[in-house]
């Protein structure tokens, strides 16, 4: 059974397939890459929320694994984030034995959850960032096909 689909550049980083000039030039064609030229908060968060956009993208962005498609995701993220602290600090100055309280922990684990499936769905967890393999290719000096045989002049 065959794995998950690769992008050529991390096929070519790892060194596991000989592919023709031509079958690396077909494949790179057919990959998508969705562009990250547009990527700015949306209009509905807050000044604060929109600072946090731009500094987790700016990150994201720097690493590659950010682009257009991930806009609303961060949006979201963020949001949820917000109200999560919020019900936190409610939560906080309540009497545990309240009704409210018990009410408040619901809410704030059903945002605990929503928070962290955005957040692995974006990389910004330890392990959501073990899954993704952005490829860094090195080039390597061309060896000479001569070279394990010395330079000859030991005899």
């Amino acid at each position: 059974m065959a794995g998950k689909k690769q992008p050529v550049d991390l096929i070519l980083a790892k060194g596991k397939k000989h592919l023709t000039k031509a079958e690396i030039e077909d494949r790179r064609t057919k990959e998508i890459k969705a562009p990250d030229d547009n990527i700015e908060p949306p209009s509905y968060l807050l000044k604060k929320q929109k600072e946090k956009f731009n500094k987790i993208a700016e990150q994201l962005i720097n690493i590659g694994i950010m682009s257009n498609l991930d806009v609303e995701t961060l949006a979201r993220y963020i949001a949820l984030e917000d109200q999560y602290q919020k019900i936190t600090k409610k939560i906080r100055n309540i009497d545990v034995t309240s009704t409210e309280y018990y009410d408040l922990l619901k809410a704030q684990e059903k945002l605990f959850k929503m928070c962290r499936q955005c957040s692995s769905d974006l990389g910004l967890t330890i392990s959501s960032r073990c899954k993704i393999e952005v490829p860094k290719i090195e080039k390597e000096e061309k060896k000479n096909k001569f070279s394990k045989f010395g330079s000859g002049a030991n005899g």
